[in-house]
């Protein structure tokens, strides 16, 4: 009973935030005298909203945003996962490629927007490449960093069962870096959506990103506010979707709620 009147009041108060925001938004730019174009009112982002919908295709654009956001989420959570194990298990193999890691980390990502570009045209393929990139390195951080942490004593208990190294792997250090991968997981999900907007932004004749680089060249700062709001939706339901796949996954971990009660 505890736990849930304690969720009740979060809900709750952070129910109060949100409304006091939206107020302060509606009322608080034209008490301040500030113009519509720079800071529109809430209301008159809903209207424009309502407008995009239909004359935009607002639907449209977001479902093609968020499409390129999931398949390059899930590209590159896969190589930085797969690649991050492979470097845990060979520290060999690590010391080789790790300065070329080093160097493709360090290069600015948006530099490789108008590059894919240029390779691929203004198709999907080049935002979900940028994505792929975004997403690849905290995974294999997350994942390089629990592999090299790892309670060797566990390692060498299950040695001392004559354990086979796939059977290390399987049962105790893929287990183990389970709740780091998730970390990882869970900033990838929100760098995603800006390595696609990123995308689109440099070269895109549909989604999100080019929706925003056409309310820009309008002026209508109603239209861009939209577009900001549809970016942090697919964002939320990205990153939650990750949460609750955690949740699932490792269920048997403490939760917040066990530690502090």
């Amino acid at each position: 009973m505890s736990a849930q009147r304690d969720r009740l009041v979060t809900t709750s108060l952070s129910l109060v935030v949100l409304v006091l925001f939206l107020a302060a938004w509606e009322w608080g730019p034209g008490g301040l005298g500030v113009p519509e174009f720079v800071l529109p009112r809430f209301s008159a982002v809903c209207t424009e909203a309502a407008r995009i919908w239909g004359a935009e295709q607002l639907l449209w654009h977001a479902g093609i945003t968020a499409a390129e956001v999931v398949i390059g989420f899930v590209l590159g959570s896969l190589m930085g996962a797969l690649i991050g194990y492979a470097l845990g298990l060979s520290p060999r193999v690590e010391a080789v490629l790790s300065p070329y890691l080093l160097a493709l980390q360090i290069a600015p990502k948006v530099a490789f927007a108008p590059l894919f570009v240029m390779w691929l045209g203004y198709t999907m393929y080049p935002k979900i490449l940028v994505a792929v990139l975004i997403v690849f390195f905290p995974v294999l951080i997350n994942v390089l960093s629990a592999m090299r942490t790892m309670d060797y004593d566990m390692i060498n208990l299950a040695r001392s069962f004559s354990a086979t190294r796939l059977q290390v792997f399987r049962m105790v250090e893929y287990p183990t870096t389970m709740p780091a991968l998730f970390s990882g997981l869970r900033i990838a999900s929100t760098l995603a959506v800006i390595g696609v907007v990123v995308g689109e932004l440099v070269g895109g004749n549909m989604g999100l990103g080019y929706l925003l680089v056409f309310f820009e060249g309008q002026g209508n700062t109603a239209g861009v506010f939209v577009i900001i709001g549809a970016l942090t939706v697919i964002g939320i339901v990205a990153y939650y979707a990750v949460v609750l796949t955690e949740r699932r996954v490792l269920h048997y971990l403490p939760s917040a709620e066990r530690r502090t009660a």
